[in-house]
């Protein structure tokens, strides 16, 4: 099966940025200031929610001033992503900036707009996404505007665009292309050293059946203009510090079946799967928080974990969720693998995997929740000061509803 997870997205950053005036004769759009770090920034934090981990920076324009940055965009990253360049020699559209990327692009990529970002559940994308064969080369993330008069639109059906169209008259509604995709190298067959993907590359490949389309609810930003850059500079800060949900593993996502180590014995609980990609739509971070003493009982290894945490992961995104981190404490005092063999302030109940997930996604722990099922859970969200509810098994995903329902910290 395919998974739900996609490792890389290309990043389009090389736009000129007309519209935008004397604000990017020196600094690329990606670059302009949202807040506290640039809007690149931003969009990489939420990409990488999603699985991302590897990044190409399509550049052209000011490429000099993006490279400057790149160091110190990756320290505002609560996850550490690989990031390389792909500078265009001369404007070649965005198709081109693809063709000149060739090389650096995976069997199966994304692909976003540097200048805008959508708070959206993207694992819906991720979920249809995982459905398609090989004959779907692109799958576009959409959004139905009451007025797409900047925009030009799209004509879908059954989940298939059937053509790309000019922009609307003023105020009128329609379905847009948020700039968001997930793509097969496949693409660059169709794809020239310049071109641009939406007027010469898209349509043919609709025509031909290629094209899906997925619509994605939630904010929306595109900081083309001075308006929505400035709407942005308020509001972007504020929407991306999101509420959380800590979710503890054995006992609640799964069944315990004592020191599940290996995806063999991993069996989800009968709602798990619905109530993370119910906290995904409620635009909740989404963490799993778990003591892991196998590995230091000699069960099973570190890399076991990781690798059962990745399967884990791709089966969450492909149910339409995500899992945004993970941390686990592999220690105990009475294991018999030495390097493991010592307390922890990471094993529950104490705080450590709570407070570290706190503070390198900047979370308000007023603003989160734990779910867990044993007392030692509850004494750990206790420590780091966040409120917590105790499952003794039955409907997580009608547990977690009520508690997105009913925190003032949900995002509308």
């Amino acid at each position: 099966m395919t998974s739900g997870t996609i490792r890389q997205c290309a990043v389009l950053a090389g736009g000129l940025g007309t519209r935008l005036g004397a604000l990017t004769a020196a600094l690329p759009k990606p670059l302009l200031p949202c807040g506290d770090r640039p809007f690149l920034a931003w969009l990489l934090r939420e990409l990488s929610r999603y699985g991302v981990t590897d990044v190409v920076l399509l550049t052209g324009h000011l490429s000099d001033r993006v490279a400057e940055q790149v160091a110190a965009i990756q320290q505002t990253l609560p996850i550490k992503l690989t990031i390389a360049m792909s500078n265009e020699p001369s404007p070649a559209g965005t198709g081109g900036a693809l063709w000149h990327a060739r090389d650096l692009l995976d069997e199966r990529f994304l692909l976003v707009n540097g200048d805008s970002l959508l708070d959206g559940n993207l694992g819906r994308l991720l979920a249809d996404a995982a459905t398609d064969g090989p004959d779907v080369t692109a799958r576009l993330a959409l959004r139905d505007l009451p007025d797409a008069s900047r925009y030009g639109v799209v004509d879908w059906q059954d989940g298939r665009i059937t053509a790309f169209r000019e922009r609307p008259p003023a105020a009128a509604p329609g379905m847009i292309n948020a700039g968001i995709y997930v793509m097969r190298r496949a693409i660059l067959d169709s794809i020239q050293p310049e071109c641009s993907l939406e007027r010469d590359v898209l349509p043919g490949l609709a025509a031909q059946g290629a094209v899906r389309g997925s619509v994605i609810g939630g904010w929306f930003i595109d900081i083309g203009i001075p308006d929505d850059l400035a709407r942005g500079q308020r509001e972007l800060p504020l929407r991306l510090r999101r509420p959380a949900l800590f979710l503890d593993r054995d006992g609640v996502i799964n069944r315990d079946h004592a020191y599940v180590g290996h995806r063999e014995r991993f069996d989800w609980t009968d709602t798990a799967l619905d109530a993370i990609r119910t906290a995904s739509d409620a635009g909740w971070h989404v963490f799993v928080v778990t003591n892991q003493s196998g590995v230091a009982r000699g069960m099973y290894s570190e890399a076991d974990v990781l690798a059962l945490h990745a399967w884990m992961t791709g089966e969450v995104r492909r149910h339409g969720g995500t899992i945004d981190d993970l941390r686990y404490c592999p220690h105990h005092t009475e294991g018999s693998v030495a390097a493991y063999q010592r307390p922890c302030h990471w094993r529950k109940p104490a705080p450590g995997m709570l407070l570290d997930l706190i503070r390198v996604w900047n979370l308000a722990p007023a603003n989160c929740v734990l779910i867990g099922d044993q007392p030692t859970d509850l004494a750990a969200a206790a420590a780091a000061g966040m409120p917590a509810q105790r499952f003794h098994g039955g409907d997580l995903c009608a547990m977690v509803r009520e508690i997105v329902r009913g925190s003032p910290a949900a995002l509308a």
